[in-house]
């Protein structure tokens, strides 16, 4: 009788682990023909979907969820205002749409791939927006594959962010010189202004209008300063905006900090201008009735 419940559980234990590694065998994963999974409106996004059956199993049906979404978001650091009208906010859902890929039925042991493909379009009374990655404002797009399965069984999901560009008509590319002087600084404290020493900086900006796939560039040239430099950064900073019953909330954050010269600099040396956007974190201007996004430079 010992002898019996012990075959009795190594024989349980064998299936279990059997059934174990079969399940770890079966995955899905979703793979897009445009490798860099950048798309515009109306383009064609197609791919496969990809299901590892292990030994075979049986499954209620693939299908795929399209999701465009704007959102606020809070980080755990975020305190202020936008966390008192966080909840008041609603996401906008600018794509919703879902796609059946395979019917109900089973799969032999293996690997098995399904096609798949849809027109990129807003929902009715939407638009599409770029792809943006802020500190409160989310803007992103997702497919999110799921094979149901049958009771007792985990399903297989497998989520896919894909990334919009909205081209627009680019606008005439203007020369932008600027002159930067103590008389012409915003923000200053009173008791701080005799402390700033003269400097008079001069330069241009080759558009104030740019494209976010192209680098941002210019010219700055010290004319004079009282004291020496220790060096010159370029920072890039987005506004984040969001309107709200008694006004606007506004929040600046820094996006990327470069140096474009280092130690004391030679008067009327001309010193090139060469900033390369990082795509995720800056988009073009935005704005809507719920949210408003700009970008912005400033040398220090």
């Amino acid at each position: 009788r010992a002898s019996n419940t012990y075959t009795h559980r190594h024989w349980n234990r064998k299936q279990k682990e059997g059934i174990l590694r079969s399940s770890m065998a079966q995955s899905i994963e979703l793979r897009l023909d445009n490798d860099d999974r950048y798309f515009a409106p109306n383009d064609t996004v197609s791919g496969v979907v990809i299901v590892h059956a292990g030994r075979g199993l049986s499954h209620q049906g693939i299908s795929l969820k399209v999701d465009g979404c704007v959102k606020l978001q809070l980080s755990a650091k975020s305190v202020g205002i936008f966390e008192a009208f966080y909840s008041s906010l609603k996401p906008l859902l600018l794509i919703d749409k879902t796609l059946h890929v395979l019917k109900s039925g089973s799969l032999g042991p293996g690997t098995h791939k399904f096609p798949f493909q849809f027109k990129l379009r807003a929902s009715q009374g939407m638009q599409l927006y770029d792809t943006y990655h802020g500190v409160y404002i989310n803007v992103q797009y997702t497919i999110n594959a799921v094979m149901k399965r049958g009771m007792m069984q985990k399903e297989l999901s497998k989520d896919m962010e894909f990334y919009v560009e909205v081209y627009e008509e680019q606008k005439e590319h203007k020369k932008h010189e600027f002159r930067i002087s103590p008389e012409q600084l915003q923000n200053v404290h009173k008791g701080l202004k005799s402390k700033i020493p003269t400097f008079l900086f001069e330069g241009y900006l080759e558009s104030v209008i740019c494209d976010v796939t192209q680098p941002f560039k210019g010219e700055l040239v010290i004319q004079k300063c009282s004291i020496p430099i220790k060096s010159i950064e370029l920072q890039l900073v987005r506004i984040e905006r969001c309107p709200y019953m008694e006004g606007e909330a506004r929040e600046a954050t820094e996006v990327q900090n470069i140096q474009i010269a280092d130690g004391d600099v030679v008067p009327n040396l001309p010193i090139p201008i060469h900033m390369i956007l990082p795509r995720l974190f800056t988009c073009a201007t935005m704005s809507t009735k719920n949210f408003k996004v700009s970008v912005l430079s400033m040398s220090r």
